[in-house]
């Protein structure tokens, strides 16, 4: 360990001899605390988390990807070129020690930048919150500065009963013609969907949330969160709508009319102790407008309600884009274990980009191939050997990115969510245990077999 440790301190004393690292702390001293001071909110709770909170954690944790990506590849690969890693490898250390103590150099490096900012936007968002008006300000107490738990119904498995219902329709009716089995699959399954999450005018729809353990919600006041989509995209909307909480079949009951925008979320509170034994709070609401309400499948409904406080949740939050920080730096040095520091900044790069745009490769899955795609069902009609390639390799992909980008502790924080423990242990575990460990373990294979004179410049 004392070896590791020493490369280490040495690769953090020559991380911060590049100019990179001084030009990103400029620049993340200009992201944190002079870009809010310029940029004004509309003085409203909404503005300032969106100027506060979500714009420049969005810009540090950017800023501080690149500069890791960046360090990563340049601090091996040039080194190796420079043939000052061979005298290193010639002492009576490791390969795999010397890839290892360079990822915790990086480590130690991010840590201490990622700490300084996060502290600078955690002081200076208290400090331009008195500067709002009360009414504003209590906004942001009760549902910004808090960090709420999220409960939403349980959504049906539509691969499932899409399956069922082609399978009976196939029994009296063929296939119809121009449409592949996954094309009718697809159909069927937005069918579905649609059918969940829409709300004729006079109609009533209904929900069953498992809103939490009893015991921990008791005497806690719920925040309903409502987003309805209207019927046409832009177009300014409002609903009439009347809402109905609690067991319908004892006098534990809650109701209250509400007019509900279209494309805009609203948040109401409703009182406590409206769930039942089990936990689960009975939902129901009626459609008095004349045209039809569509509640989106991911966040159309939601029950909210407070299990902490803002400044635990911002660290939690903080360890989560860390844990970013620290796969990146393990790609960075595992392309470099083998490409030069151009090729290795250009590729890491790339993959970057890559990860952070997955709607391509949820199109390729969705319409089963890249090439042969009819314009009018929007699938693709021939199962070809490149479209048999492209599907399972895109779910893969898919599949190793969500490791990564599911969580979202930038609109968590913003929004008022709890970035909970459960969460953190999820992202440590699947980004710095499983997908780090799993490029440490490629990069340090690698750099262990490499010929590094063969690099020499």
């Amino acid at each position: 360990m004392r070896r590791v440790l020493a490369i280490a301190t040495l690769s953090l004393r020559a991380a911060i001899r590049y100019r990179v690292v001084l030009v990103m702390a400029v620049l993340l001293l200009a992201a944190v605390i002079i870009l809010p001071l310029v940029i004004k909110d509309d003085g409203t709770a909404r503005g300032f988390s969106q100027i506060i909170l979500t714009y420049t954690l969005t810009l540090m944790t950017a800023l501080l990807g690149f500069a890791t990506l960046w360090l990563s590849c340049g601090i091996l690969a040039r080194e190796i070129e420079d043939a000052q890693m061979q005298m290193v490898v010639a002492k009576p250390i490791a390969r795999w020690q010397v890839w290892l103590g360079k990822w915790l150099g990086i480590l130690v490096l991010n840590a201490i930048l990622l700490a300084v900012t996060g502290a600078a936007v955690y002081g200076l968002t208290l400090w331009r919150a008195d500067k709002l008006p009360p009414k504003e300000l209590a906004i942001l107490q009760n549902e910004i500065f808090v960090a709420r738990q999220s409960a939403r119904e349980e959504l049906p498995d539509f691969d499932a009963m899409a399956n069922d219902i082609i399978r009976e329709r196939l029994k009296s009716n063929p296939m119809p013609e121009g449409l592949s089995l996954p094309a009718l699959r697809n159909i069927v399954k937005e069918q579905l969907k649609s059918k969940n999450s829409l709300v004729p005018p006079g109609f009533r729809n209904q929900w069953e949330i498992y809103a939490g353990n009893p015991a921990k919600i008791k005497n806690l006041p719920l925040t309903i969160r409502v987003k309805v989509d209207p019927p046409v995209p832009g177009i300014e909307t409002w609903f009439q709508t009347h809402w109905e909480f609690g067991d319908p079949n004892t006098r534990n009951q809650f109701q209250t009319n509400l007019l509900v925008p279209g494309e805009l979320a609203i948040e109401f509170k409703i009182p406590a102790n409206l769930v039942t034994e089990n936990g689960i709070l009975q939902i129901r609401m009626d459609n008095y407008s004349e045209k039809a309400m569509l509640f989106p499948l991911e966040d159309g409904l939601e029950v909210l309600y407070r299990i902490g406080g803002f400044g635990p949740n911002f660290f939690r939050g903080l360890v989560v884009i860390f844990c970013w920080l620290s796969l990146l730096a393990a790609l960075g040095l595992s392309a470099a274990t083998f490409l030069s520091f151009p090729v290795a900044s250009f590729c890491t790069i790339a993959v970057l980009f890559v990860c952070l745009s997955t709607g391509t490769l949820k199109q390729i899955v969705t319409e089963g191939g890249i090439i042969e795609v009819n314009p009018n069902s929007g699938f693709a009609d021939s199962p070809s050997i490149i479209n048999q390639v492209a599907v399972p390799v895109a779910k893969a992909l898919l599949f190793t990115f969500n490791l990564a980008r599911g969580f979202s502790p930038i609109d968590s924080l913003s929004s008022g969510r709890a970035v909970t423990w459960g969460e953190l242990g999820r992202a440590i575990f699947q980004i710095c245990i499983l997908l780090s460990g799993l490029l440490a373990a490629i990069g340090m294979l690698i750099f262990t077999r490499r010929e590094l004179a063969t690099a020499q410049k």
